[in-house]
């Protein structure tokens, strides 16, 4: 792949954006790749890591490129639908994505970290919407995922108000999960990622395909929706030694964690 470089160290895939040039803009290419990476990850990956290299993580959709495209409505419209397909692969899929954040988390930059499940800030990290101000429109999922995680109010003003969050404001709502030093998020990023990969596969794909869906039903459905993926996972013959290893207090002790 020419944007993207995919490194596998164990169980975990380290997937890196490529256009430092560009601050990781994202152009029809890249989003391509992304595509292809999700839609058929090798049967061994049980992480993924998502990071970029360069001081930014992704400073969003390659504006040089729709300018010198010039697309229709129709052309764009089918753009938008192809990073939302490629976005839905990372979030609905079986693998968790845990993403390490720093510099730009702007526009698509930041339609993209929110499809991840896990998501790392270092302290250089700051979030934006500017479309606004640039006189275009999202188009990448913010207006499901990322209102969904700040609410729908938050995303308008963050948008009208043309504000810029630190990394601090972005963890207070929600954009970001964790914050570490700057630096040292891709660190963080992969031991999350290999911890996740050891569990097992049904219990991560419960979690991170089920949560979102549920949440997308209604509270009948949901609960219902719940009980199904509970009676699939909890009768899973792979979780006795686990519960074996409970019962002997031989299990990692539960204790506080930042």
């Amino acid at each position: 792949m020419a944007n993207i470089d995919i490194e596998q160290r164990g169980k975990v895939a380290i997937l890196t954006l490529r256009r430092p040039d560009r601050r990781n803009a994202l152009d029809e290419a890249t989003i391509a790749e992304i595509d292809r990476f999700f839609d058929r990850p090798d049967k061994a990956i049980r992480a993924v890591v998502l990071q970029a290299e360069g001081p930014h993580f992704c400073a969003g959709l390659d504006l040089r490129e729709h300018y010198e495209l010039n697309r229709s409505p129709v052309e764009f419209m089918r753009m938008c639908q192809e990073w939302h397909r490629a976005f839905d692969r990372m979030q609905f899929g079986s693998i968790p994505v845990i993403s390490a954040l720093k510099g730009a988390v702007v526009g698509g930059g930041l339609e993209l970290a929110a499809a991840t499940h896990v998501r790392v800030a270092d302290r250089s990290t700051f979030f934006a919407l500017p479309e606004g101000q640039r006189g275009v429109y999202t188009g990448g999922g913010a207006t499901v995922r990322v209102a969904r995680i700040m609410t729908p109010a938050r995303l308008i003003d963050m948008m009208i108000a043309a504000r810029t969050y630190d990394v601090q404001r972005g963890f207070e709502v929600g954009l970001a999960h964790e914050i570490v030093e700057t630096g040292t998020a891709e660190t963080r990023a992969l031991a999350i990622a290999e911890a996740a990969a050891e569990h097992y596969d049904l219990t991560n794909f419960g979690i991170i395909t089920g949560i979102w869906r549920v949440n997308d039903m209604s509270t009948t459905d949901g609960l219902y929706a719940e009980a199904l993926m509970a009676g699939m996972i909890m009768t899973n013959p792979n979780l006795r030694p686990s519960l074996e290893a409970f019962f002997a207090k031989a299990a990692p002790r539960l204790e506080p964690k930042d």
